[in-house]
Formats: C-alpha cells, structure tokens, sequence
C-alpha cells in the first residue's frame, strides 16, 4: 500500500493567513475604533450627569461629607458655603464637565476643556483616598481597602485615564485640523 501526501508550500498558506487576518482586522478597527471613542465620550458625559444630577440631593450632599471636611484640598468650601451649598456648586461643576465632554461634536476644544477639567476633578477624589478615615482595614493589611469609602473611590483611577484620554484625543484632533 502506498500513501500519498501532498503539501503546500507552508510560508505561502501562513503569509496569507496572517495578510487575510490582517484585512479582517482593519476593516473591523476602521468600525471599532469611532464607535468605541463615541463609547468613551458618551460614557462620562452619562456619569457626570447621573453623579452631577445627584449632587443636588440632600442624600449625596450627607454622603459628601466625610470626604470632604477631612480633605486639606477642598475641606476649605464648608467654610464658604453650607453642606449642600457646596454639593449644589459641586453638582454644577459636574453637569458642566459632562456637557463640555459631550460638545465633542461641536469641537474638540470642548471636550479638551472637559478633560482636563475632569482629571483634576479626578486627582481630588482620588486624594481622598489619603486624607479620609476608615479607607484603609489596618487589621487585613496591604492591600486591603473597605468597601466605603475605599472601593468607592478606587474606581476614579480608571476614570481619571478616561478623562485623560479624552484631553488626549480631543487635543490630537484639534491640533491636527
């Protein structure tokens, strides 16, 4: 009995391969890339007006308390204005930042603005994380962090790069006009 094999020139079949995943992959990314940026954008601007349209509740002002009177970076406010004085400007400065973000479509400088006005905002929460009580659980140690206000305030990082990211991308577009 005699067997037959055949076989294909192998560096052709994987250089094709490898170009025709390549195709597939930029027409994917040519989709992609716009709809995850509008993703993006659409995002925060949906978070600053949920969390901005909160700050003018007595609930969230209450909630902003411990944070803030223990901040050496904005404890400063209760002295100028009430609890919820300073939840209502904090309320304004929020919606504002999240419609500046959404203006990308009338103009990166808008959203530039946005960003860079969200990442500072960004800087200040996550300078909570040094100056409230009670983030940290000494009894669990490193890395442990309670829920309240620790897990709570963890989650701006991944919102400050968002915020970065956007300063970024609308400065490159505006640039390159």
């Amino acid at each position: 009995m005699s067997y037959i094999t055949t076989q294909l020139p192998t560096p052709a079949l994987a250089s094709r391969t490898a170009s025709n995943w390549r195709d597939h992959a930029e027409h994917l990314l040519a989709y992609a890339e716009p709809v995850s940026r509008a993703g993006l954008y659409v995002s925060l601007a949906v978070i600053y007006a949920w969390f901005g349209g909160m700050k003018f509740t007595e609930y969230e002002a209450n909630g902003l308390v411990p944070l803030v009177e223990n901040s050496p970076l904005v404890g400063w406010f209760y002295a100028l204005l009430s609890v919820r004085g300073f939840s209502t400007f904090l309320g304004f400065v929020e919606l504002s930042i999240g419609l500046l973000i959404a203006l990308r479509l009338a103009s990166p400088i808008f959203s530039a603005a946005g960003g860079v006005l969200s990442a500072g905002l960004f800087v200040t929460t996550l300078s909570f994380m040094i100056s409230t009580p009670d983030v940290v659980v000494p009894e669990l140690g490193f890395p442990a962090i309670s829920v309240a206000p620790g897990q709570f305030l963890l989650k701006d990082v991944g919102l400050f790069a968002a915020s970065f990211w956007v300063l970024v991308d609308s400065l490159k577009t505006a640039v390159r006009k």
